[in-house]
């Protein structure tokens, strides 16, 4: 039944946020900060299980149709989305509660953006947004929440709420660092949708899914799908350049030649079983090198 279960929240795939999760941790590190692993620990497990949510709504609503689709009888399927959704909803209020009003908008964005991807009269899977926004929450969102909850208060924005009154005061240069920091994995995470939605463009258009592939054409989504891998690139050199990270860091260009022949086999060849794999390689080579030169960043600071 583990086995079943494993399979219908696809857990092989979760690589996205634990390699965004850890490469924050690796952050505050660089950062010296002193990590509340509490909140941390909330954050999480909240944050994988409802991951592990968004994927089994997901695999459930497109076997609607089709129930022996599922690795496991579909009243299991939807118990288990319930139980899942209240665990990663019940810890992500008690996470508000120990922290602040942000924490807890931001929660519930996070919640509607997973629901509604692939859930309600137009699903964002269908529509040409699936990268910006799985770029986006799994890039942005996570690392900024975890920051966020582990940063001195605020480090990067105050939010005061009045029944006159909504004030924000935005911190710049944390947030432009903040910014550049996230677009690494938020790039290689919408390049696995571009990836993924290019290979099936012709299949999705059969079943009136319009991606992005389907907007741009072939071409205009292969130049894209290499313009988000020199972005990784460019991103931690600006980063070095005004000492938000160690120079040491400049040591995931050494990864450019193994990431850009990936890029080359996807462009002569656009098929999932042979080339799609090749998105999952690049995430796996950027987020774990850069996650690995951060740290090393924070040891020479501390060190050296």
């Amino acid at each position: 039944m583990l086995k079943k279960f494993l399979k219908y929240v696809e857990i092989q795939t979760k690589i996205t946020s634990l390699f965004t999760f850890f490469m924050t941790l690796a952050f505050l590190f660089y950062s010296r900060q002193i990590i509340n692993w509490k909140l941390t620990s909330i954050f999480f497990v909240a944050m994988f299980v409802f991951d592990l949510t968004t994927t089994a709504i997901n695999n459930y609503i497109d076997s609607k149709d089709y129930p022996e689709m599922l690795p496991i009888n579909r009243r299991a399927g939807l118990i288990a989305i319930c139980i899942m959704f209240l665990i990663s909803a019940g810890l992500g209020l008690y996470l508000a509660y120990c922290t602040d009003v942000v924490v807890l908008l931001l929660g519930i964005l996070c919640f509607l953006c997973g629901v509604c991807y692939t859930y309600g009269p137009v699903p964002i899977s269908r529509l040409p947004l699936g990268e910006l926004f799985s770029g986006l929450f799994q890039g942005i969102f996570v690392p900024f929440l975890l920051l966020y909850i582990n940063m001195p208060e605020g480090t990067y924005l105050t939010l005061q709420l009045s029944l006159e009154e909504i004030t924000i005061n935005l911190q710049v240069l944390p947030l432009l660092t903040l910014i550049l920091l996230c677009v690494i994995p938020t790039c290689v995470t919408a390049n696995i949708m571009l990836a993924n939605n290019t290979c099936d463009v012709e299949k999705d258009i059969l079943v009136k899914r319009f991606t992005l592939p389907y907007y741009l054409g072939t071409k205009n989504s292969l130049t894209l799908f290499s313009v988000l891998y020199l972005l990784c690139y460019i991103a931690p050199c600006i980063m070095v350049l005004f000492g938000m990270l160690h120079p040491i860091c400049l040591l995931i260009l050494l990864t450019f030649p193994a990431v850009w022949k990936n890029v080359r086999a996807f462009h002569k060849e656009q098929k999932k079983p042979d080339t799609f794999i090749v998105a999952i390689q690049n995430y796996e080579i950027l987020m774990g090198s850069y996650t690995v030169v951060i740290f090393l960043g924070g040891l020479f600071e501390r060190f050296f």
